[in-house]
């Protein structure tokens, strides 16, 4: 499944974040990153009113940036990448409370979800408490670390 999000039309559904805020696009997309990881998804976030010379594909990985430069429209941008997906489409899933997006998404075969919706979902799954197989470690707590080699320090006295 890759999700094909309007940046700007998700932050101010996200709780605690601005459009207004400095950071507001590289927080959307830390969420974005970690709900990919855990989810095991693929991201498109566009974001319209790029500056001019700022690279129009950016990240890595799970998640691709689209910074879409002036005179043209994130929901332009974001059909225009489900038109070129042709049947794979159906595999999209566009995030937007744009309903004219969302219908043209739908008429090329994506799956739609709104931006609330999504927001809700992001937290739903970044608040759920991870279960780590056998072969993962998972992270230890500062106290606990001080705990253990408090009892490691006073045994190796004992002896």
């Amino acid at each position: 499944m890759t999700l094909i999000i309007d940046g700007h039309n998700l932050i101010p559904k996200m709780p605690g974040m601005r459009l207004s805020d400095m950071d507001d696009e590289s927080q959307l997309v830390q969420y974005i990153q970690e709900y990919c990881r855990r989810k095991r998804a693929r991201a498109e976030v566009f974001f319209d009113g790029a500056l001019p010379g700022s690279k129009p594909v950016s990240g890595g990985g799970m998640v691709h940036i689209h910074y879409v430069r002036k005179g043209k429209t994130a929901d332009s941008a974001m059909i225009e990448y489900l038109e070129k997906q042709g049947n794979a489409a159906r595999n999209c899933v566009l995030v937007s409370s744009d309903r004219r997006v969302q219908t043209e998404a739908k008429a090329l075969g994506s799956q739609t979800i709104s931006s609330e919706q999504f927001a809700s979902e992001v937290l739903n799954t970044l608040s759920q408490i991870e279960v780590y197989s056998k072969d993962e470690t998972a992270p230890v707590a500062p106290d606990e670390v001080e705990k253990w080699l408090k009892i490691f320090n006073n045994r190796d006295k004992r002896t």
